[in-house]
């Protein structure tokens, strides 16, 4: 077994990210998430077109390591793991979180700052925050209401409870539920379709989707006929090869 707390692979523009603690439920310390950081800086400069979240072994993520965290386990600031999360958000590739299992707290947290989730049929995500006496610092009071509307997550948070795969594509906290056993496959046809366009023309559509949270709609709508972040490099090749 690998000893890395995160590992990754690259093929054809299409980068991978597992989080590799199989036998704690991929519990997050300060140490997974330094690895997570050094990954993402690296592939910030690739060629890469498409990055998938997953978890090594029966879950995604069961959260923070409440052991480690009781233990203080952290990184050197405590802005930093909400940092990194933020690092992921802005990826400037489209990020696809691929769940199974428990997607759980800070899991969640992490898979929220994906741009597609895709979850297998027996997934459980769950806000436990409030059940183990502890507040959200990972950005979870403001990305779950963007996913889900507020009403649904002050549900979700208030209560604790644990929805299934099929419930979260219900409320569109996920994108897409698929069977577990087609979940490698769908997501993997998902990035290949990604991949295929222009990374420049995806690239700006991130930065305009994120600019619309800072702009009324009357800004926005003028913001983007400015052009603010140009255009692709590959348009001319691709328009005269049709």
């Amino acid at each position: 077994m690998s000893s890395e707390l995160v590992t990754r692979t690259v093929e054809d523009g299409v980068a991978t990210l597992t989080l590799n603690r199989p036998e704690k439920l991929n519990a997050l310390t300060a140490a997974s998430f330094e690895e997570l950081r050094a990954h993402l800086d690296a592939l910030a400069t690739a060629d890469v077109r498409c990055v998938i979240l997953t978890g090594a072994g029966r879950s995604f993520c069961a959260g923070h390591d409440l052991e480690s965290l009781a233990a203080g386990d952290a990184m050197e600031s405590r802005h930093a793991e909400a940092r990194t999360i933020t690092m992921l958000e802005e990826f400037p590739a489209p990020v696809i979180g691929k769940i199974r299992g428990h997607c759980f707290t800070g899991g969640l947290e992490l898979a929220l700052a994906c741009d597609i989730l895709v979850a297998g049929d027996t997934a459980q995500f769950g806000d436990t925050h409030s059940q183990w006496g502890l507040a959200p610092v990972w950005g979870m009071s403001v990305r779950l209401p963007e996913r889900v509307g507020m009403a649904r997550a002050k549900e979700l948070s208030f209560t604790a409870r644990r929805i299934s795969g099929v419930e979260a594509a219900d409320i569109r906290l996920v994108n897409h539920c698929v069977s577990d056993v087609g979940l490698d496959e769908f997501v993997a046809r998902l990035a290949a379709q990604i991949a295929a366009n222009s990374a420049g023309a995806n690239r700006i559509y991130k930065s305009l989707y994120a600019s619309t949270r800072e702009l009324d709609r009357a800004q926005a709508l003028r913001a983007e006929t400015d052009l603010p972040y140009g255009l692709p490099d590959d348009a001319l090749e691709r328009l005269t090869r049709r």
